[in-house]
């Protein structure tokens, strides 16, 4: 009944349109009726029978509407008539969706027929639940891979990014993370993604068993900044209805880098000034929008946020990557040096950080955790003088027990793509490496 009273609002008491008045490079100018067009509203555009090109408003100027389309520009001239859209910007989800494949307006691309739609609009734009509604963050999250569960224990409802390089693993550290995570659904957004890598990654990387309790939304780097965009509203909008099933919900994106580089084509188009390396201040004032929507609830459904930042020259600190980090609730660092020595996944444990940390590792095993880091980073400040056989063994116990347990220790991080590690399972082994060498000690 609820989706019968919202189809019946929506249809429009007359119909509003205007005309392409002007096309400049992505930008189209339409002259009409401005007191029913906003920032951020739809608008069609009639190029042929039968055949319109989607835009959104993304600004004005003078007596015209500025906008960009979602698609190709092929057949847009001048006078082309602009229908207003009453579309609410929306999605109406249902749980048949998990196991599909879909674009970033909701379209199913897998081959599998029509998505039923579900009752309730859920808005690609949604705002963060209220911060003093919010539960706190649940419980640990079984990550299913070594270096995380031990090093950077998650909680249900926490928000990790992934920063690494391009070719340094990211996409595959992810694939594992949504087979092997324990959550209820996983929603996974591939934003501006090559278009080779997507059926790899859906079938060698997510599997079969992966995908049937995920839904992927795919925007590849050829389609529209639009497109790329709103694949990763789409994403959160998706999260979000999950979250309100009262289910555990694992959201992946990959990557923020490319949401944040298609906002700044949109911005540019625009008119924007570009500030730091060309970004424009609303890509800044986006990140935050979309990043907390992610998180606890005010129920007892919790979105898990797992997002890649691809760093640009392996700069960490880049705008992007640094805006994100301070976001964020926590961030995973991998390094291109540990990837050309073979160790995967690559992740300096040293330089990546779980804000939860150590509330939620098992009190247990905590000291097990905090002499590896210790014995790490002793090797990390040595390594220069190990590596040229200037260090005289003896000369330090600290150091000695250093290089003992470094090949324990980076057989611990080293983790095959099809192999899963349970929380227990990777405490327990940590141990056995850290109770060995002080035996023998």
């Amino acid at each position: 009944m609820k989706g019968l009273i919202q189809a019946a609002r929506d249809i429009p008491e007359r119909e509003l349109f205007g005309r392409v008045v002007g096309v400049r490079g992505l930008l189209i100018e339409v002259a009409g009726p401005l007191g029913s067009m906003a920032v951020g509203g739809r608008i069609d555009i009639e190029v042929g029978p039968g055949r319109t090109v989607p835009c959104e408003v993304v600004g004005f100027e003078d007596e015209r509407a500025l906008l960009m389309p979602f698609a190709t520009l092929e057949g847009v001239r001048r006078g082309c008539k602009a229908l207003v859209g009453t579309d609410h910007a929306g999605v109406r989800p249902n749980s048949k969706w998990l196991g599909r494949v879909i674009d970033a307006m909701g379209r199913p691309i897998d081959g599998k027929g029509p998505l039923p739609e579900g009752p309730l609009l859920f808005p690609f734009r949604n705002s963060p639940p209220p911060a003093h509604s919010r539960k706190r963050v649940g419980a640990p999250l079984d990550l299913g891979v070594r270096a995380m569960n031990t090093f950077l224990t998650c909680c249900r409802g926490q928000r990790m990014g992934i920063f690494a390089g391009s070719g340094v693993g990211k996409s595959v550290l992810l694939a594992m993370l949504a087979k092997y995570t324990k959550s209820d659904v996983a929603v996974i957004g591939l934003v501006g993604e090559r278009g080779r890598e997507v059926q790899e990654f859906l079938q060698d990387d997510l599997g079969e068993a992966g995908l049937k309790r995920s839904i992927v939304v795919v925007a590849t780097s050829d389609e529209p900044a639009l497109m790329r965009r709103q694949a990763a509203y789409m994403t959160l909008a998706l999260a979000e209805y999950f979250r309100e099933e009262g289910n555990a919900v694992l959201c992946m994106i990959d990557s923020i880098t490319r949401f944040a580089m298609a906002q700044r084509e949109v911005g540019l188009s625009a008119g924007e000034p570009p500030t730091a390396k060309g970004y424009t201040p609303t890509v800044f004032s986006e990140l935050p929008k979309l990043l907390e929507r992610a998180g606890p609830g005010a129920g007892e459904g919790t979105i898990t946020g797992l997002f890649t930042v691809l760093v640009d020259g392996d700069d960490h600190n880049e705008p992007v990557a640094d805006a994100v980090r301070g976001i964020l609730d926590g961030h995973i660092v991998m390094e291109r040096s540990i990837a050309e020595r073979g160790r995967y996944p690559a992740i300096n444990v040293l330089k990546s950080v779980s804000r939860t940390m150590p509330r939620s590792a098992d009190p247990e095993f905590m000291p097990f955790v905090a002499k590896a880091r210790q014995v790490m980073a002793t090797y990390s400040d040595m390594e220069e003088l190990i590596r040229l056989g200037a260090y005289r063994a003896g000369s330090s116990a600290e150091v000695d027990e250093a290089i003992a347990l470094h090949e324990p220790l980076e057989a611990f991080l080293s983790q095959g793509k099809e192999e899963a590690t349970t929380m227990r399972e990777a405490y327990e082994r940590l141990s056995r490496i850290i109770s060995s060498s002080e035996t023998e000690r």
